[in-house]
């Protein structure tokens, strides 16, 4: 199972990791929003991102149907570490320490992905891809894993943001801004929607105080 090199161009929030972390929609709300509801659904995700090919989502999707509770078993544990990943990464953003917890979940992730690691050549030199087997279950989680490894270790882990949106968006993102300054998923959906609260909390205010003169 190899990461498509070409992957990256589909990533919402610009790293693997923190983009498996936003399969729940409002994640920081009272009332998360369940992307990742079945196995099916799971490895939809991740052959759409990249880390499969077709190939081997047939391959994962017929296995998994010959072993429903194993299906079952991998999902419950996709979530368990896109959970921690999330916590981890949104207490970094927030200048808090994470859970020892979490750190426990990602690394169990870790000893269960890097067996497979292996380096490869490439035209430019060498790089990181995952050993052919026969698909377990739960080979979608391995890049996941390393992804979250680096990005934790990375010089630039500071340009991990979270919406600031006050509803419960919590969407997690890699800040490219020059000074990262980054505050919004997209500047067009919560940033907008904050710009116009602000926006009439300032004409409420204003006509308040017409009243309170007249």
């Amino acid at each position: 199972m190899a990461y498509s090199e070409t992957a990256a161009l589909q990533l919402k929030a610009g790293q693997l990791c923190l983009d498996f972390a936003n399969t729940a929609e409002w994640h920081a709300s009272d009332h998360p929003e369940e992307s990742l509801t079945s196995y099916a659904a799971l490895l939809a995700w991740a052959q759409g991102i990249g880390l499969l090919s077709e190939r081997a989502a047939v391959h994962l999707s017929r296995a998994a149907a010959r072993d429903s509770k194993a299906a079952a078993a991998v999902l419950a544990a996709a979530i368990a570490l896109r959970e921690a990943i999330y916590r981890i990464f949104a207490s970094h953003a927030h200048g808090r320490a994470p859970h020892a917890g979490d750190l426990t979940t990602l690394n169990t992730a870790l000893a269960r992905a890097l067996p497979h690691a292996r380096l490869v050549t490439t035209a430019d030199g060498y790089a990181w891809d995952w050993a052919p087997d026969d698909h377990p279950l739960d080979a979608m989680l391995w890049p996941i894993a390393r992804s979250a490894a680096d990005l934790l270790t990375s010089a630039d882990l500071d340009r991990v943001g979270q919406c600031a949106d006050d509803r419960g968006c919590g969407w997690l993102f890699w800040d490219t801004s020059k000074n990262h300054t980054r505050r919004w998923c997209y500047m067009r959906d919560c940033g907008n929607r904050a710009k116009a609260r602000r926006h009439y909390a300032r004409l409420r205010e204003r006509d308040a105080g017409q009243e309170a003169e007249a």
